[in-house]
Parts: C-alpha cells; sequence; structure tokens
C-alpha cells in the first residue's frame, strides 16, 4: 500500500459505477478511509446493482450518496456541495457511459454534478469491455478529458467479464492510489517555498477617540484566502484590520487599523512577497484632522461638519515598489458593472489580476460570494459559491502565474 498519510483530513469523493468492477472500489474506500481521508463515495443507480451501498458506508463511517436532491447536507447547494469541498475526486470505476457524459459537461446526476462543480483534481479510472475502450467515441472523450486536466488512470489487460481478454480491466488499486496521492500532494504543495501577502477586513480612520470612518467589511473573503494559500503550502502574512474571525493557524497575523499602517505594514512584508492580494476594504477618505478629545454633541448643534481628504493610495505605492516577478491583485466591490471598474482598475493600477465583486444586491458577511476574475488574458466569471471555494479558485490562478519557488 502507498504512503497515504498525506490524504489524513481530506475529504475524497469517490465515485462508483455500474461496472462489475465496482467490487473492486470497497477496497479503494478501505485503504483511503484508513489514511485518515474523509472518503464520500457517491454511486450511480447501476452501481448499486453490483456492490449494496451498505458496504461502502460500513468502511467509509458515511451514508452513501446516490440520488441528486435527498441526504445532502447544507454546506451549499445540496447538489453540489461536495464538488466544492472535495479536495479530490476519483471515479473508479468508470464506465464508458460515464467517461462520456463528463467528457460533455453533463449534469445528469449526483455523480457528474459534483465533478461538474468542483475544482479539484479529478481522477478517472475507466474500466469496460476492450472494443468499448477502443471505440474512437470513447478514445476522443478520455483525450477530451485529459485536456481539460483530468488524469487517466488507464485499464490494464486481461481476462474480462465478457470472456474475452484485452484492454479495459479496472487498473490495480495501487495504481489508483499512487495518483490519488500525487494529486492531493500537487494541489496542496502548489505554493511550496512561496511568500504570500493578504490583506483583509476594514480600515479605520479615526474621527476622534471614539468614533472612526469605517466600512461593511467582514474580512471573510480575505481570511478564506489567507487560508487557502497555507493550504497550498505557502508562507502567509495576513495583514488585517478589527473583524470578529479567528487568526487562520498556521498563518502570521499583523493587526493593524489605519489606512497609513496597512500600507506600512504591506510594504515591509513587499521584499520577500511573491504575490501580494489586497482583499482589505481600504477607506478612501479620511478625516483631516483628529480631535484629540471626544466630541460632544451639545457643541456641535443639529448639523456637524467633518473635513475629509484622501487616504494613502496604497495599491499604487505597492505596485510602484514591487520587486521583478511579485503579482499584485487587487479587489474591486462596486454597484452596477464592476466588471468594467475592474478593468480600468487593472489598467490604470498596473495590476496583474482583480477580482470583481458586485455589492449591489450582497450581504457583506455572508459566506457566498459572486465574482469575475479580470487579467489582460480576459474574464473569468464564477457562479455563486462558498467564499473558501472562491479563495481556492484564486490561489490557483495565483499559483499557475508564480511558477516554481525563487531560488
Amino acid at each position: 500500500m502507498n504512503d497515504l498519510g498525506i490524504l489524513k483530513g481530506k475529504l475524497v469523493v469517490l465515485g462508483v459505477s455500474g461496472s462489475i468492477a465496482a467490487y473492486k472500489a470497497v477496497e479503494l474506500a478501505r485503504h483511503l478511509t484508513q489514511a485518515g481521508a474523509a472518503v464520500q463515495v457517491v454511486m450511480t443507480r447501476s452501481a448499486t446493482e453490483f456492490v449494496q451501498p451498505l458496504t461502502f458506508q460500513a468502511l467509509t463511517y458515511r451514508p452513501v450518496e446516490i440520488e441528486m436532491f435527498s441526504g445532502i447536507d447544507d454546506r451549499a447547494a445540496g447538489h453540489v456541495s461536495m464538488g466544492v469541498n472535495a479536495d479530490c475526486i476519483v471515479i473508479a470505476p468508470a464506465t464508458a457511459h460515464v467517461v462520456a457524459r463528463l467528457a460533455h459537461g453533463f449534469a445528469d446526476d449526483l455523480l457528474a454534478t459534483t465533478v461538474l462543480a468542483s475544482s479539484a483534481p479529478v481522477i478517472v479510472a475507466p474500466a469496460m469491455e476492450t472494443h468499448m475502450w477502443q471505440n474512437a467515441a470513447t478514445r476522443a472523450n478520455v483525450a477530451a478529458l485529459r485536456a481539460r486536466g483530468v488524469r487517466v488512470v488507464e485499464p490494464e489487460s486481461g481476462e474480462l467479464a465478457s470472456g474475452m481478454r484485452g484492454q479495459g480491466r479496472l487498473a490495480a488499486i495501487e495504481r489508483i492510489e499512487a495518483e490519488v496521492l500525487d494529486a492531493v500532494r500537487a494541489r496542496s504543495r502548489r505554493l511550496a517555498g512561496r511568500c504570500i501577502v493578504v490583506t483583509a477586513g476594514p480600515t479605520l480612520e479615526p474621527i476622534d477617540p471614539v468614533r472612526v470612518i469605517t466600512n461593511r467589511s467582514s474580512g471573510k473573503m480575505g481570511y478564506a484566502i489567507a487560508s487557502a494559500a497555507r493550504d497550498a503550502g505557502a508562507e502567509v502574512t495576513l495583514i488585517t484590520g478589527p473583524t470578529a474571525l479567528d487568526a487562520p493557524y498556521g498563518v502570521r497575523v499583523v493587526p493593524i487599523e489605519t489606512v497609513a499602517e496597512l500600507r506600512d505594514a504591506v510594504l515591509a512584508c513587499l521584499p520577500d512577497a511573491d504575490a501580494v492580494v489586497m482583499a482589505a476594504a481600504i477607506a478612501d477618505y479620511g478625516a483631516a484632522e483628529m480631535s484629540p478629545a471626544k466630541l460632544k454633541k451639545k457643541d456641535l448643534g443639529d448639523e456637524m461638519t467633518l473635513r475629509l481628504v484622501r487616504t494613502p493610495d496604497v495599491l499604487s505605492a505597492v505596485v510602484g515598489a514591487r520587486g521583478s516577478g511579485t503579482l499584485v491583485v487587487g479587489f474591486k466591490a462596486e454597484t452596477g458593472d464592476p466588471v468594467a471598474e475592474a478593468e480600468r482598475m487593472l489598467k490604470e493600477k498596473g495590476l496583474d489580476l482583480v477580482v470583481a465583486n458586485d455589492v449591489s444586491e450582497d450581504v457583506f458577511g455572508s459566506e457566498t460570494d459572486e465574482v469575475t476574475f479580470v487579467s489582460v488574458d480576459g474574464t473569468e466569471r464564477l457562479e455563486r459559491m462558498p467564499k473558501i471555494e472562491v479563495a481556492r479558485r484564486l490561489v490557483e490562478k495565483i499559483a499557475e502565474r508564480i511558477g516554481q519557488p525563487r531560488s
């Protein structure tokens, strides 16, 4: 058995489809569970004709999922929750029918929907009659999956259920386990050796010792990004305004309040940073003068005039001071057309990537978000999903751009 210790605490979705080889998936589920993974089995209805769901449930200590809209918890929209939260998806065995549906992006059952809703690595281990495996349609479907980054563990040659001999037998469990291990390791350590700086939360510009100018930011998006970057192996510094959130484990936290403090903290980290993610909601204006004593209502009367001045432009300062190869990501929360504003911001500030967010109907502090990634390569709109999944998608973008660690 492979050294699967890296799977401890990971959520592995094991898809089982209707093949005589389904019984071999029982051993795979047992091995993954023994390694410490949370194994969530998803069966097609035809798979239950070969192996009873209770067998998998007894080995994984988790209910087996079969139907699209039943038995799923509320971690996210029911029928996509597993895909959103999965660290790896492995389909073993995968019939020719399942391979075709995945290749064409169908979402007509729970297994296909789980794959379509996930950014986790997907491993497909086909098992079918040899002529089906060699058919041009199957070969084209397998090629399409590989082109999208799906890992295909090719079937082995030997005696088949039809009585014939040829390629089509499900790959050895050890080969599938090795692929799972490699996929999780690659995803978990894509930013190993990299230093990522993330800003989060609101800033507070004092008016007097009691009152401040601030905003509604909860900090959840920035904290999620810091956690996702840490999970990808990065050394993370989280520069954060006041929030009600617990500091992510394994992340260096630098507390700040004012925009000036935020700027100074980011610039201090910049020489070692491979990427800076500016997710904090920075106040554009602050009081021209802070009153040393609390302003009294009885002294102000019914009206109060407060003179405001622009706060430091932190983004421009960071872009101007960054070294060669340091990636800078901005956030643009807007009402109306956030993508147009993000495109303008991308160009004017000289950023590498901007995350555009329409907050006209959003409630600050929610657990989900709907964003668009804007870069010189174009735009990529994400459907509404949990903020941690938005964070994972963003971290993947960063990992793709900054490559291997600096020497």
